[in-house]
Order: structure tokens, then C-alpha cells, then sequence
């Protein structure tokens, strides 16, 4: 069985306004150009709240990079709408305090550094 490929989610943080916005556009820009599949959502806050259940259908993805912000605030999110991230494939890229260029390499991997940045999602 062939396993299937890392689905990017992008969080555009349209409420919260925590985010620079030169990073948001950059990102976004920047994964337009890439030639990939990516979901793009308005804000995961607002998901959350709303308990949306496409958190849980990306949660059940398997394989998984968000950039968004804080990673324990990303796992948080999900979980309180009843989609409980899996310990295993998830990487989350906070572009609160990344680059734009660090996030971007990070979600194509493309030899991204693993650091605080992007975590695995711990238990």
C-alpha cells in the first residue's frame, strides 16, 4: 500500500491579525507558484471555534504540514474541535516568527532545518 503525500494547510489568519502580513502574502504567493496542492483556509481560530469538520478530515490526513503559528496553539485548535492531531507526520511552521522562506522550504521540503519552526507533533 503506498503511502500518501504530505497535504500542505495554509492558515491565512484573517481575524486574529497575529501574523505579519508580509509573511501571510509571501507564503501564500510562494506556494501559488510552487505547482502543489494546497488547502487554503481563512483562519484556523475561527475553524476551531465553529468546530468545522474539515479539521478532522486533515487530522485523519496522516500527513500533514500547517504553517500557521505556534505549533501548541495549532494542536490545541485542532483538538478542541474534536480533530486530535496524530502523533506521527504532522509538522507545523509557525509563521509568526519565521521567515517566509524558512516556512515555504519547510512545507516543500526542501531540506527545511527542524527546529522551532516546525515540531512533530508531540503526545
Amino acid at each position: 500500500m503506498s503511502e500518501r503525500p504530505t497535504r500542505i494547510l495554509y492558515c491565512h489568519c484573517a481575524y486574529a491579525k497575529v501574523v505579519p502580513d508580509a509573511v501571510k502574502v509571501a507564503v501564500l504567493n510562494d506556494l501559488s507558484s510552487a505547482n502543489v496542492e494546497f488547502d487554503a483556509v481563512p483562519d484556523l481560530c475561527e475553524m476551531s471555534a465553529n468546530r468545522d469538520p474539515r479539521l478532522r478530515e486533515l487530522a485523519a490526513q496522516g500527513s500533514l504540514n500547517i504553517a500557521a503559528c505556534y505549533p501548541r496553539a495549532v494542536k490545541w485548535l485542532f483538538a478542541s474541535a474534536g480533530a486530535t492531531l496524530p502523533d506521527r507526520g504532522v509538522r507545523i511552521w509557525n509563521m509568526r516568527v519565521e521567515p517566509a522562506e524558512v516556512v515555504v522550504s519547510g512545507l516543500l521540503d526542501r531540506s527545511a532545518p527542524a527546529d522551532e519552526a516546525a515540531r512533530e507533533v508531540q503526545p
